[in-house]
């Protein structure tokens, strides 16, 4: 059986997650704080393929913690996450710490943002952009 390893948003927990119980709203196993919904879970090369098998759709943002539009769009992201519990799952994935990610989705500016259905990207958008237009971006890929 394999597993899905992410950080508990609340306490920074690392909790293991089988990848049968991804559907179940699983807690934290320290704090009992949602794992997967609550906030932009953290990707990486261990769980990111367990993540984009979910029936939810995804949606990742590539980002460097020395890059000022990643950083001025995460609140708006977090938002997101947050205003759509429930129905998509966001995953930040630093572009510095997991390069071979960055290399694999051939990331080549930052932020870039992709949306992810039954495993395929359905969209991606490069840079970043206010809530309303983020909004209106994400609902259009969504429906594809």
């Amino acid at each position: 059986m394999s597993t899905l390893t992410t950080r508990c948003p609340a306490c920074q927990r690392l909790n293991r997650i089988p990848d049968s119980r991804i559907e179940d709203n699983p807690h934290c196993g320290q704090c009992q704080a949602l794992l997967l919904d609550a906030a932009p879970i953290e990707g990486t090369s261990d769980n990111l393929s367990a993540l984009l098998t979910s029936s939810r759709p995804v949606v990742i943002d590539f980002w460097a913690p020395w890059c000022n539009p990643c950083v001025g769009f995460a609140p708006i992201f977090s938002d997101v996450a947050s205003e759509r519990q429930g129905q998509i799952h966001c995953v930040k994935v630093d572009t510095e710490a997991q390069q071979a990610l960055a290399s694999q989705y051939r990331i080549r500016s930052i932020p870039t943002i992709m949306v992810f259905k039954n495993g395929q990207c359905v969209d991606m958008i490069n840079g970043a952009l206010p809530k309303g237009q983020f909004d209106q971006w994400l609902n259009a890929a969504l429906e594809k």
